[in-house]
């Protein structure tokens, strides 16, 4: 099993990120859609004590709703659902959600979306992510290279006295089938153990993370404070397959990707934080099967594959944020990336 091309969610066919963020004082926050043209099936699990959302009770297996048409992930915290509603109207123009009419835009798009908290990160409480980001965000969406780090939702995000930001990869499994990732890591936890090694480092693919090495420089401090925004984070994702899942199987795929979260951030699903995981399958354009039900004795063996695919592809995607993201000055003071608290993690062996 490898990565697949771009080790990115944009891997698995039919997915598309698109990205917008503002990193110019007093901002520092963004909105990243995951965009499927040709819908999928959902499922979603939220495991944090203070989740932001929107549209999920819809992905229940007990609910009618066949699929959605993005997903969005923002900034903002409760103020970043707002963005959902110009991602509907992106769609609305093209025709694309439930059709509910006989016109070719009378269609209601189905948007679920999560939040994460970084309200006065860059300076200004009401520096966050404008109505119209999510709009902008799904047209400039591509299946290509997705940007990581201080982009798109990751631009204010931050993981313990580190850094946050987007992350994102992939694996194709031996039959075929590809599991892509995509997580903004803003965990009130931490990524790294007390010797500032990577937890979830050691679940790389290949060489992915062979360059590391045991860094021997001291811990950062902790953020200044207290303050009421050091207590709010969050850690929202998207996990996705071309394998053809139903809506219970897909909600079991959100289930267990928290094991990946587990992985590669301790303490995880505190009550500051609103940790939540959307599952999305697509369907291979060759795969015309039923779709792969949990009641089903046939199907129990590969889905288990897929499950532990999507688990460790997003522990992988949790370390790409990490190693990706950049330092920032904050009015709190210096939010330090992991490459630079750790320098020596990244010299020659």
């Amino acid at each position: 099993m490898q990565p697949g091309p771009h080790n990115a969610i944009t891997d698995v066919p039919g997915v598309l990120v698109g990205q917008v963020e503002r990193v110019d004082a007093p901002y520092l926050t963004g909105t990243t859609v995951v965009y499927v043209p040709t819908t999928a099936v959902a499922g979603v699990d939220a495991r944090g004590g203070a989740p932001g959302t929107r549209e999920t009770d819809l992905l229940d297996p007990v609910n009618s709703n066949p699929g959605v048409n993005a997903v969005v992930l923002t900034g903002g915290s409760a103020y970043g659902l707002d963005t959902a509603g110009s991602v509907m109207r992106w769609l609305e123009e093209r025709g694309e959600g439930v059709r509910v009419g006989p016109g070719t835009n009378d269609v209601v798009p189905i948007v679920p979306t999560a939040v994460l908290f970084d309200l006065g990160r860059g300076g200004g409480f009401q520096a966050r992510p404008e109505p119209a980001w999510g709009g902008e965000a799904i047209a400039v969406a591509s299946d290509g290279p997705v940007a990581q780090g201080n982009h798109g939702a990751g631009a204010g995000a931050r993981v313990g006295s580190l850094k946050g930001g987007v992350g994102t990869a992939s694996l194709v499994l031996d039959d075929g089938t590809t599991v892509g990732a995509l997580v903004v890591v803003n965990a009130a936890g931490s990524a790294v153990d007390a010797n500032g090694i990577l937890y979830g480092a050691r679940y790389g693919v290949g060489d992915e993370f062979a360059h590391l090495q045991p860094p021997t420089e001291p811990p950062p401090p902790a953020p200044a404070g207290p303050s009421l925004s050091d207590a709010m984070n969050t850690v929202i994702a998207v996990i996705a397959t071309d394998a053809a899942l139903d809506k219970a199987a897909t909600k079991r795929m959100a289930m267990i990707a928290h094991d990946g979260l587990a992985r590669a951030i301790d303490p995880i699903h505190t009550l500051v934080d609103g940790d939540s995981i959307f599952a999305l399958s697509t369907r291979r354009p060759d795969d015309d099967r039923p779709r792969l039900s949990v009641t089903d004795p046939a199907a129990l063996l590969p889905l288990e594959k897929i499950y532990a695919a999507g688990a460790h592809t997003l522990t992988r995607a949790i370390v790409h944020a990490v190693l990706t993201a950049e330092s920032v000055d904050t009015p709190a003071g210096p939010m330090p990336s992991y490459r630079d608290a750790y320098p020596s993690a990244f010299q020659d062996k």
